[in-house]
């Protein structure tokens, strides 16, 4: 059984323009609203790519009754915490070569009851069949241990963690030592204070740190150059496919979700990073934060390459 937890969801709004034009009038060509969050992304993909999950996290309002309402309409069990207020609504404004600007708004309030109440259900679908992803952003208050906190209470009932965040989320998750990791390249510059573009030398010794550390797999995305796996039982590269693009936006949450749904289908390294390398290519093809299709997936894997280092 797969988790995604999603603390900070949000209506995604994507709107294409020519060119940003910064103090100026800036046309919209087409606008496109999805539910959103990274672990509901995560969820969505999972669904595409014909496997189940259950979504849960926060949500108010009637932007999260529309959530719930695209959850339903696509099949995706879910299992919320109700809050008062809204859901955030997250603008992505993409122009016509390629780069992304994103405006995200904080998100709602959490009091401790409505915390705890979340972390009882977890807790109640925790056990050693069961894989959470814990993924995104926290609304402005949550203690940044948050997800280091849900690790250690799931690991203690024999489950998987799957974390997929930045940032100070990220530092204080590592010494409860996550079982999967998904960083970017800049997240671990950033982790590292590197201030200069890290080689792959460099993003090697970064994932044998985390190796050493307890976790058992990273995947190490580089955007166009590909993705870096690590294990116990080896380290990979897969240089990047050749796709077009419309956006990166959802790329880093497909991956995630390929990571998933190979950790419950029982898939081996290389099927999991055939898997991972086709559906993050074949996101950035979409429109908005949509998941690609299957068909489009089995065609992309057939360029992938995995090459032992």
């Amino acid at each position: 059984m797969i988790v995604t937890v999603t603390m900070n969801p949000a209506i995604d709004k994507t709107v294409d323009i020519d060119r940003m034009e910064r103090g100026g009038l800036n046309r919209i060509k087409r606008i496109e609203v999805d539910a959103g969050g990274k672990g509901i992304n995560v969820s969505k993909t999972i669904q595409a790519l014909g496997g189940t999950s259950i979504a849960t996290g926060f949500l108010g309002g009637n932007s999260g009754k529309l959530i719930q309402e695209v959850l339903i309409g696509q099949g995706i069990q879910h299992d919320f915490v109700m809050l008062q207020g809204e859901t955030r609504t997250n603008t992505k404004v993409v122009e016509s070569a390629g780069e992304v600007t994103e405006l995200n708004e904080a998100g709602l309030s959490v009091p401790d009851d409505k915390m705890q109440e979340l972390l009882s259900k977890l807790e109640g679908y925790a056990g050693p069949e069961t894989l959470f992803v814990l993924s995104g952003s926290v609304p402005a208050g949550v203690d940044k241990g948050i997800y280091g906190k849900i690790t250690e209470m799931v690991h203690q009932k024999g489950s998987t963690v799957l974390l997929d965040a930045d940032g100070e989320l990220f530092v204080k998750s590592l010494p409860s030592k996550p079982d999967m990791m998904k960083p970017n390249r800049e997240e671990l510059e950033e982790y590292y204070k590197m201030d200069y573009r890290a080689n792959e030398k460099e993003l090697l010794h970064i994932g044998q740190d985390f190796l050493n550390n307890g976790t058992k797999q990273i995947a190490i995305s580089m955007g166009r150059q590909g993705a870096l796996f690590l294990s116990t039982e080896g380290c990979f590269r897969c240089p990047g496919l050749s796709v077009k693009a419309h956006s990166t936006v959802g790329a880093g949450d497909a991956m995630v979700a390929a990571l998933a749904y190979s950790w419950d289908a029982g898939y081996t390294k290389e099927q999991t990073m055939t898997l991972c390398m086709a559906v993050s290519a074949g996101a950035v093809t979409t429109i908005g934060t949509k998941p690609p299709t299957k068909d489009v997936v089995e065609e992309l894997k057939k360029q992938v390459v995995i090459e032992a280092i």
